[in-house]
């Protein structure tokens, strides 16, 4: 049966998919050879709730790829599956679903809503997987994983093959309580007032925003005063008055009733006067004002706003510092839904002693007590509180003052009295504006916002557990400097080490309902007991009714059990056994510090083990102007949108070619459909190789050819295969895409298949039927090669050629080397000279269709012979009418130079010399224009040091495509200079 004229992606890829699962391709150790090496990999899980985009596209295509090729070379072989239950994304979208019906959570008791998300988890939480398989991933899904797998609720207990990750979870946290590795503290963490959570550092954006900058007054206690003096970079005084308050500046000041202390720094002369002086908080109850100390600091900057710095400890995070290095107080104002607090002591008891504290009374270890929200603020929302401190100091002449413009302008507009016409009636002037107004800064501020919730995140001091990191950290910066885990690309571990030398406790408590519950118990006196089980908790305090913490772990503490958890761990499984430490992690740059620093530290921590050899970090997928992927911006390319237009090879094999290490890449739908016409001419090549009868032989032997041409494609096949296994074992994934890409279409697709056409029309039936079979075997190689990058196409392509016993999905990976130099030397020579005339006439401008005559000038007896041999294939394919000898060239001839000779094409009266000089030496004056703008750029020191790496390469690039091209430019300028 004849092969269809196109491949039909949209109809193939699912009835292919279909095909590997039900053979069992996937499986864990398929198509290994007896006493293989083992090749693991772990997928990095995504959410249950999510769904696949660009950047999961690329990531898992080049998991994929690996995976693949490991699996076909016999490599025992398995890419783990699986997904993160994603505590506040999952429960967020439950909750959506109940409010849909008009119920919320709290409608239900804590069992009852876990059993609606295991539900809403067999419905629905699977999208992504199908979303996968689209891709084209080849995981074991049989082994698919779930890191809430084995907990409360889970009604798929003993019916899946899944790894009990509860039992996991639960072991560790016990194991690292007991050894004193976590702990319940209190501490500042990024809090999300509509979740009423604690969210990490990655669930926090940070968006500019219009905001403003309001300046205070905080009066000197007891009317004290200070000469203030202000100096230019010369030393010279430009400002000096007597001043009884010390100046703040403010984006949040509603934090102000809060604030410790006031902080400048330790060299700014202008405040050396009042260093350790009180000042006056200026907003609450006037007989009931607080007083703070006024201390230096490293952290106020002396040239930013008025160099005073308001510290705040239990609402900022640099405040945080400040205060823990100099002992200030740390006073929560908000509770868990962002309203100023009206819970604690009644303002005037708090107040007094905050008083006392400041005046050197030692604070009590917990501060919590002690709410210092005035009466008239309590439950407010914390922008409404805002709006009313502004208002009262303000009202109370303490808001800096600074000239009023309008008032200016006002008054210049004014029209003197003499001026008036004295017939004109008089009417009452306009009021003046005030001369002086608040001192008020309209400025961009970055503003922290929950990715999910969409709200403004506040700073908190709240109780949480932690993981004192600082006690396993030594061991995964260890590993990373010694190289036994390499760190790919080398810049990363920049970052790696930065995090990890300056790691801060990592806090692993949640404020929801979803996710591993803390197994910690309290008595009635508080006192903690931790646990596997409740049981086992009970029986720990003797009997006694206990509470369970009711908050769970954040989704990054068992995910970072990720490469143990999988594989059964704490059972001693055979996978276990068998495939770890992993072999590679493929993973974004972006969660170096969030996942794959403490995957590291957790792995050496529990089992003494890195979890893997390899990491390779890839950056963002942008889209074609190099910008972030954004719906605001509608610029989002869906993948699952581009394997319905183009395929899912098309797709695969656009990231993979853009796979540049350490590079953004930069993508557009051109390009996908760019590759998408490369699939397409790979199955042209296999459908003229059927028309021409072209069939797998069995016993072919590629190293037994006869014909130049085929001796040469079969070395150049060879070389092929070399250049992908070494871009591939250097992880050099763009680099075997495009080595692959300029065969399989150059070398094959173009040349092989025109220089084939007169051996398969020979009358010589040995020849045609050499050629024959090396045309099958080396379009079989294509789809061998290809296959980890374009699953799809080849496959159905290996079945379509012939009747085989396996899929190619099952094909050994091969292992040749077939070089003749004499062959590889003439074809590449006949090549070479065809591409050179071919070039001349582009530059040229010559028309298509113009058949030229050829001279030689002088040519040695190697390309006389290669000439001779291939004569008619140049003629064709140059569109050369005719060769002859000239020793002496015409004026009006373009040389062209081959190795051991010297061609020219005589042009004179097929050109206008003269406009095409004008129109290159055009096009060249435009080019060395943009040249000189990015060398100047390059040649910027500050450009350099400041601007992104990927933003300098991509440059650098630019400069070198635009050199390449002036000097094509060039060259032809020569040429028409040579011919007169």
């Amino acid at each position: 049966m004849a092969m269809e004229k196109n491949f039909d992606a949209a109809s193939a890829e699912a009835r292919i998919y279909e095909a590997w699962e039900s053979s069992g391709a996937f499986a864990a150790g398929a198509n290994a050879k007896e006493g293989a090496e083992t090749f693991c990999i772990m997928i990095p899980p995504p959410n249950v709730t999510g769904s696949l985009h660009m950047g999961h596209a690329f990531n898992n295509t080049l998991q994929d790829i690996l995976t693949r090729w490991h699996r076909m070379r016999g490599h025992d072989t398995l890419w783990q599956p699986g997904q993160d239950h994603a505590g506040i994304a999952t429960q967020m979208v439950v909750e959506r679903k109940l409010a849909e019906e008009g119920k919320r959570r709290t409608d239900f008791s804590r069992a009852e809503f876990i059993a609606k998300v295991w539900e809403w988890k067999s419905e629905s939480g699977d999208t992504i997987i199908k979303q996968l398989k689209r891709l084209g991933a080849s995981c074991d899904w049989s082994r698919n994983a779930f890191t809430m797998a084995g907990a409360p609720g889970d009604p798929r207990v003993g019916h899946e093959n899944s790894p009990d990750f509860h039992t996991a979870v639960m072991k560790v946290f016990v194991d690292m309580y007991n050894k004193g590795l976590i702990y319940r503290g209190k501490r500042l963490v990024n809090w999300d007032p509509h979740f009423e959570t604690a969210i990490s550092d990655l669930e926090v954006e940070n968006i500019e925003v219009d905001g403003h900058m309001w300046h205070f007054k905080y009066p000197l206690a007891g009317g004290a005063t200070y000469e203030y003096v202000e100096k230019d970079e010369d030393g010279n005084v430009t400002l000096r008055e007597t001043r009884d308050y010390i100046s703040i500046a403010t984006t949040r000041p509603e934090t102000m009733l809060g604030d410790g202390a006031v902080a400048v720094h330790p060299d700014d002369e202008r405040y050396a006067p009042i260093v350790g002086k009180l000042c006056e908080i200026p907003v609450g109850p006037k007989e009931h004002r607080r007083l703070i100390p006024i201390i230096t600091d490293e952290y106020p900057d002396p040239d930013f706003g008025s160099g005073a710095v308001k510290i705040t400890g239990a609402h900022d995070f640099n405040d945080y510092g400040v205060a823990m290095r100099n002992n200030i107080p740390l006073y929560a104002l908000m509770d868990t839904k962002g309203h100023m607090r009206s819970d604690g002591l009644p303002y005037d008891e708090a107040a007094a002693i905050a008083k006392s504290i400041a005046e050197g009374a030692e604070a009590p270890a917990d501060t919590t007590p002690i709410n210092l929200v005035p009466e008239e603020y309590r439950g407010l929302d914390r922008f409404d509180a805002r709006q009313k401190v502004i208002d009262d100091i303000t009202a109370e002449g303490l808001a800096v003052m600074v000239p009023n413009p309008a008032y200016e302008k006002a008054k210049a507009a004014e029209v003197p009295d003499q001026a008036r016409d004295s017939a004109a009636p008089a009417a009452a002037p306009e009021p003046l504006p005030p001369e002086f107004i608040p001192h008020v800064e309209n400025k961009k501020i970055m503003q922290p916002f929950g990715d999910r919730s969409k709200v403004v995140i506040e700073p908190m001091l709240t109780d949480q557990w932690y993981v004192d990191t600082a006690k396993i950290v030594g061991p995964a910066i260890d590993v990373v400097k010694s190289g036994e885990i390499k760190l790919m690309p080398e810049q990363q571990k920049k970052v790696y080490f930065h995090w990890l030398e300056n790691i801060e406790p990592w806090c692993i408590s949640r404020q929801l309902w979803w996710g591993h519950q803390i197994p910690v118990w309290y008595d009635e006196d508080g006192k903690e007991y931790c646990a596997p089980s409740e049981e086992e908790a009970v029986t720990m305090a003797g009997g006694k009714t206990l509470t369970r913490d009711p908050d769970v772990l954040d989704t990054w503490f068992s995910s970072g059990l990720w490469p143990i958890g999988t594989l059964g761990w704490p059972q001693d499984t055979p996978e276990l056994e068998k495939y770890f430490p992993t072999s590679v992690l493929i993973t974004g740059f972006d969660i170096i510090f969030f996942w794959v620093a403490r995957m590291i530290m957790m792995q050496e921590a529990v089992v003494g083990q890195i979890p893997f050899h390899t990491i390779y970090t890839h950056a963002l997928v942008r889209d074609e102007k190099g910008k972030k992927m954004s719906k605001s911006l509608g610029n989002v390319i869906d993948p699952l949108d581009m394997i319905d237009e183009y395929g899912a090879d098309a797709v695969r094999f656009t990231v993979t070619a853009m796979a540049a290490m350490g590079r953004d890449l930069k993508l557009s739908t051109q390009r996908i459909a760019g590759y998408r016409n490369f699939g397409t001419k790979l199955w042209n090549a296999a459908r003229f190789a059927e028309m021409n009868e072209c069939k797998p032989v069995a016993d072919f032997d590629p190293a037994a050819c006869t014909q130049t041409v085929n001796k040469w494609i079969v070395g150049e096949t060879a070389r092929a295969l070399a250049a992908t296994d070494t871009a591939l074992e250097a992880f050099r994934f763009n680099d075997a895409a495009n080595g692959l890409y300029s065969f399989v279409w150059g070398k094959v697709c173009d040349w092989y298949v025109e220089f084939s056409k007169p051996l398969l029309q020979s009358d010589d039936a040995a020849v045609v039927a050499e050629t024959r079979a090396t045309m099958a075997w080396v379009i079989d190689q294509c789809l061998i090669l290809l296959h980890p990058i374009m699953p799809f196409i080849t496959e159905e392509l290996w079945n379509s050629i012939a009747q085989r016993p396996n899929m190619l999905v099952h094909q050994d990976w091969p292992d040749y080397d077939f070089a003749d130099p004499a062959a590889d030397a003439e074809m590449n020579w006949v090549v070479t000279l065809i591409e050179s005339i071919r070039s001349i006439r582009t530059e040229m401008r010559v028309p298509a269709g113009a058949k030229l005559p050829m001279l030689v000038q002088e040519l040695d007896e190697a390309g006389r012979t290669a000439w001779a041999n291939n004569e008619s294939l140049i003629l064709r394919l140059a569109r050369i009418e005719s060769l002859t000898d000239a020793p002496d060239l015409p004026k009006g001839a373009v040389t062209i130079a081959v190795e051991g000779g010297v061609f020219a094409l005589p042009l004179a009266d097929v050109i206008d010399v003269s406009a095409e000089k004008e129109r290159l030496q055009k096009s060249l004056a435009k080019l060395e224009k943009e040249m000189g703008g990015l060398k100047g750029r390059l040649n910027n020191p500050k450009f350099v040091a400041s601007a992104p790496e990927d933003v300098v390469a991509e440059s650098r690039e630019l400069l070198g495509q635009k050199e390449e091209e002036a000097a094509k430019l060039r060259a032809a300028m020569q040429r028409l200079d040579e011919m007169g």
